[in-house]
C-alpha cells in the first residue's frame, strides 16, 4: 500500500522534510545558546551590579584582561580626572534616543590610568553631530565608583576632533600622551565630590529573559510538524490510491457480469414483466364485460 513511498517524487519530499526540519532544529539551538548568554549576563548582572565595591588593588588585574564573569563589577578608583583627555563617543542611542557618551581618562593616585565613561548626552541643536555641552568632571581629587566594562572592537569609520566611533580602548590610548590600562573601561556609577551638572546616568541592565526560550520551542515544533505532515499526506495518498484500486475492480466485475446467462436471462425477465401485468389487466376487463352481458347489461 505505502510501496509509493520508494518513489523518486516522494524521496524527493522526503529530502525536503528532513532539510527543513534540520533547520529547524539549527535555529531552535541557536535560540537556546542565545538564551544561554542572556541567561550567564542576567546572573552577573544580579551577582555584581550592586555588590560592595572593590579597591582597585584588588581589580587591577581585571583592567589588563577582563574576566568575563567579573563584569559590572563595582571598583573603587582614587585619583583626578584628565578633562584635555576627554572624547565624546558618537552614535550611543539611550531609550529609543539618539546621543553621545563621555569618556574621560582617570589618573589614579597609583601612577596608572583608566578610562570611565561619565554617562549619556542628547543630541545638540546648536551644532550638528556634537553635543550641545559636555559637562566637566570634578576637579582635584575624586573617588569614583565605576563598574568593569569590556572595550569595544574599533569600528571602520572615522570620528571628528575629540570624538570616537566607539570605545576601543587600544584606539582611545593611541590618542594619549601616556600609557591607559585597555583590559576594561569603567562604567561611572557615583563620583564624589558630585559635580553641579553631570552626563546622564546609565540605567540598570534589563534582568528580564526575553522570548528565546519560546522561539526554541517553536522551531523544534516545526521540524516534528513537518514529519507528521508528510505521514498525513502519505496516508491520504495511501488512502485514495485504495480507493481507485476498489472502483477499478467495481468496473472490471459490472463488465463480466453484463455478459453472463444469469445477467441476460434476469434482464429479459425484468423486460417481459411489464408485457405479463399489462396481459393480466386486459384479461381483467375482458371477464368484467362478459359478466354484465350475462346480466342483460
Amino acid at each position: 500500500m505505502y510501496r509509493f513511498l520508494f518513489s523518486s517524487k516522494w524521496m524527493g519530499y522526503l529530502l525536503l522534510a528532513a532539510i527543513f526540519a534540520a533547520a529547524c532544529v539549527f535555529l531552535g539551538r541557536w535560540q537556546m545558546d542565545r538564551r544561554a548568554e542572556t541567561l550567564a549576563e542576567i546572573n552577573r548582572v544580579l551577582t555584581n551590579y550592586s555588590a560592595t565595591p572593590i579597591p582597585f588593588a584588588q581589580a587591577r588585574e581585571e583592567f589588563s584582561g577582563l574576566d568575563p564573569s567579573k563584569e559590572w563589577t563595582q571598583v573603587e578608583l582614587k585619583g583626578t580626572y584628565d578633562v584635555d583627555g576627554q572624547r565624546v563617543v558618537r552614535n550611543r542611542p539611550l531609550n529609543g534616543q539618539p546621543g553621545y557618551e563621555v569618556v574621560v581618562p582617570f589618573k589614579l593616585d597609583s601612577g596608572e590610568s583608566v578610562v570611565i565613561d561619565r554617562g549619556w548626552l542628547p543630541i545638540g541643536n546648536k551644532n550638528p553631530g556634537s553635543p550641545d555641552a559636555v559637562p566637566a568632571p570634578p576637579s582635584g581629587p575624586v573617588t569614583a565608583i565605576v563598574r568593569l566594562k569590556h572595550g569595544e572592537p574599533q569600528l571602520d569609520r572615522g570620528a571628528p576632533a575629540g570624538q570616537l566611533a566607539s570605545i576601543d580602548l587600544p584606539t582611545y590610548a593611541g590618542q594619549l600622551p601616556y600609557p591607559i590600562l585597555t583590559g576594561a573601561y569603567g562604567q561611572l556609577a557615583s563620583e564624589s565630590p558630585a559635580p553641579a551638572d553631570a552626563p546622564v546616568p546609565f540605567p540598570k541592565p534589563a534582568t528580564e529573559e526575553g522570548t528565546h526560550l519560546s522561539y526554541s520551542l517553536q522551531w523544534f515544533a516545526f521540524g516534528v510538524l513537518v514529519f507528521v505532515g508528510f505521514g498525513y499526506a502519505a496516508r491520504q495518498q495511501a488512502r485514495n490510491a485504495a480507493i481507485d484500486a476498489e472502483d477499478e475492480e467495481d468496473d472490471v466485475d459490472g463488465h463480466r457480469d453484463s455478459g453472463s446467462p444469469v445477467h441476460s436471462a434476469a434482464a429479459a425477465a425484468r423486460r417481459r414483466a411489464p408485457v405479463a401485468r399489462k396481459r393480466k389487466h386486459a384479461t381483467s376487463e375482458e371477464e368484467e364485460d362478459a359478466l354484465l352481458d350475462a346480466q342483460g347489461y
